[in-house]
């Protein structure tokens, strides 16, 4: 599914629960999350029907490095010889996408009928064969990113160790990863909301971490999974802690 200019200039894709972005800079792109194996071809697609094409894609930039916002990464990285950017603590994830840290089992949320669904469709769209990159291109924890859009970086550990928002100022909207989310993917609950435990390395952490949002200067925030939150950042976050961590 495409979802032109969510933002001025921002296309949102879903893909088998997952988001990821297209940032277009003049004749620019840049791709934000990489989604499922079969978000390739969801990518070509929505490619097309931008009027673009795979030329004019320059980078690959990841908000962090678990298996679903990993799926064609490798492939764009390989095939358009594009690089793939994401924070140097994220390092070992992305070459390992299941392998990272979190604080509960998985297994406690198969009571949830949504995590059933969603685990499913995931399946079907390749999550458990992703591969990670094999070169990576790393970034600090702030400051501005050489790549089509030139967002800000915000360091936003907790979800993973090396989780960053991207920050469009003169857009007024922020690509948030999974800093929090509209969706959580383990219950099904709507958000704002930090992802449950069975897939957040530190639920303390990502809480505090929501400070560095709620100071952007933003009214659009575009988030892993579900639709965009429309209205102030600090609303956003409020309700995100007021919401907890399943």
């Amino acid at each position: 599914m495409l979802e032109r200019d969510v933002a001025e200039g921002i296309h949102r894709v879903e893909d088998a629960y997952v988001n990821f972005y297209v940032v277009e800079d003049g004749e620019r792109l840049a791709i934000v999350d990489s989604g499922h194996p079969s978000s390739w071809k969801v990518l070509h697609a929505a490619l097309r029907d931008l009027g673009r094409s795979p030329a004019d894609v320059e980078a690959i930039v990841l908000t962090h490095g678990h298996f679903d916002h990993m799926g064609f990464a490798e492939r764009g990285r390989r095939e358009w010889r594009v690089p793939v950017w994401a924070h140097e603590r994220e390092r070992p994830v992305t070459r390992h996408p299941w392998r990272y840290d979190h604080e509960r089992s998985r297994l406690p949320y198969l009571r949830h009928p949504a995590f059933l669904r969603v685990l499913a469709s995931m399946a079907r769209a390749g999550a458990l064969s992703v591969k990670g990159v094999e070169e990576l291109r790393t970034y600090g924890s702030d400051g501005q990113l050489d790549v089509p859009g030139r967002p800000h970086v915000v360091f936003t550990p907790g979800h993973t160790h090396g989780h960053c928002a991207l920050h469009f100022a003169g857009r007024g909207a922020a690509i948030v990863g999974d800093a929090f989310v509209m969706v959580d993917p383990y219950t099904g609950r709507t958000g704002p909301r930090v992802v449950a435990r069975a897939a957040t390395a530190d639920s303390a952490l990502a809480t505090a971490s929501l400070d560095g949002l709620a100071a952007l200067e933003a009214d659009t925030l575009l988030t892993g999974h579900g639709p965009a939150w429309r209205g102030s950042a600090s609303e956003a976050v409020a309700r995100a802690r007021e919401a907890g961590v399943a």
